[in-house]
């Protein structure tokens, strides 16, 4: 689980809430969970530019969500883990950080940071793959629909991932649905 940012051109109004200052661009964020298949199980969004990752989580109801469905059958918590920017809770894993770390928490910082990457490798598919998200002047708030074209890129995405794979579920093996299971 991670969020990303798709810069925009500079709005004519409300400048403030889509400027985003630590990447120093207008922007629109967006929240996503991958899965080991390489298909996006959630995609949030927009978001305004200068929000933090644990803003868009609170406003997404990702973490009410997951107290409902993210159970295992045997009653144990099922978890999605992210960077250190978000929470942590029963459904929420983050790295240890703050404290002195011990050998293991330090393997698993490790062990774990190479799972996470496959998050910023799905939001390089969509910039890879639909380049109309990356023309940044084009990209206008009021006279384009840029949260929406961004999040039916992520749903062109898991189709194109059902035909064909990514890197990510090639990374954990895991296949991918076929087509039409994942729309049905």
């Amino acid at each position: 689980m991670d969020g990303t940012f798709c810069k925009i051109s500079r709005p004519k109004n409300n400048q403030r809430e889509v400027y985003n200052g630590h990447k120093r661009a207008h922007a629109l964020k967006f929240q996503n969970v991958v899965l080991p298949n390489g298909l996006i199980a959630n995609l949030n969004g927009p978001y305004e530019g200068r929000g933090h990752d644990a803003t868009m989580l609170c406003e997404s109801g990702l973490l009410r969500d997951l107290q409902v469905v993210a159970w295992a059958n045997d009653g144990r918590p099922l978890c999605l883990y992210g960077d250190p920017a978000y929470p942590l809770g029963i459904h929420l894993q983050a790295p240890f950080r703050n404290v002195p770390l011990t050998p293991q928490m330090a393997r698993f910082n490790d062990h774990m940071s190479k799972v996470r990457v496959a998050v910023e490798w799905m939001f390089g598919c969509i910039s890879n793959y639909y380049k109309l998200v990356e023309f940044q002047k084009q990209l206008k708030i009021g006279l384009s629909p840029v949260g929406k074209m961004y999040l039916v890129c992520g749903i062109l995405q898991n189709a194109h991932t059902c035909l064909y794979g990514n890197i990510i579920s090639d990374y954990f093996g895991v296949d991918s649905p076929d087509l039409l299971t994942y729309f049905w």
